[in-house]
């Protein structure tokens, strides 16, 4: 099974792209200054870290990168195997990822009041990075333009220079690209404001991650229906 494709597609990568948000909102400001999603911080923060300035982690960071690292490969062997079986790899990868997310928030539960236990933060961690290093792979395979659910640079890029300010029609001005681009831009932002402002109200991170799984699991059980429409209406 593949994917949905057309605004079918948009909706589901939009809605992996708030959650992304939301994980990275966990992680940085609950779990000490470390991105599980955003890894192009974290090669910063490492830098940064090892130079001895700024006070950032750099075992936290070290584990986020090297878990990520581990979630990309489990993502590959697993979805281009499904896809050689010709399984449906898009929603299997989906709710692999929603099931680390769920581990991720039982090992970061906290057993009473204070700070998480350093391993068990460190579980957390590992297990989050692992969810969003599968959630590239998945995001690459389906290649939906301008989505790409974790990064956004490119996609501000392409949204400034693609519009009547850029006017590059290489880039894409005249195509009708720029709502897709400005919803994955907006989608980063909001899922960033919702994840902070959940945590403002006093929810337990555990619970955000976990809200963020359900959401994801959700999604993958919505795919197969959103493809069989894809299917139907070709």
């Amino acid at each position: 099974m593949e994917p949905p494709s057309g605004v079918a597609l948009t909706m589901v990568m939009v809605c992996l792209t708030v959650v992304t948000g939301v994980l990275d909102a966990v992680s940085f400001l609950a779990l000490g200054h470390v991105f599980t999603a955003t890894q192009t911080g974290n090669l910063l923060f490492l830098g940064f870290g090892i130079a001895g300035q700024g006070g950032l982690p750099v075992a936290a960071t070290v584990v986020s990168l090297g878990a990520f690292l581990v979630g990309a490969a489990l993502g590959a062997r697993v979805e281009s195997g499904l896809s050689d079986r010709r399984r449906p790899w898009f929603p299997v990868a989906l709710l692999a990822e929603a099931a680390l997310l769920v581990a991720a928030a039982v090992a970061g539960w906290e057993s009473g009041p204070g700070d998480l236990a350093t391993g068990r933060r460190y579980a957390a961690i590992g297990l989050m990075a692992a969810a969003m290093g599968m959630r590239n792979v998945t995001a690459m395979r389906v290649a939906a333009p301008d989505l790409t659910t974790t990064v956004e640079t490119r996609a501000m890029t392409a949204l400034v220079s693609g519009s009547p300010l850029g006017r590059d029609r290489r880039l894409g001005y005249g195509s009708g690209a720029g709502p897709r681009r400005l919803s994955s831009v907006g989608a980063m932002l909001a899922g960033g404001l919702l994840g902070a402002w959940l945590l403002g109200l006093g929810t337990r991170p555990p619970l955000v991650v976990l809200l963020v799984a359900l959401t994801v699991a959700a999604t993958a059980l919505l795919v197969p229906g959103l493809a069989h429409r894809r299917s139907a209406d070709g």
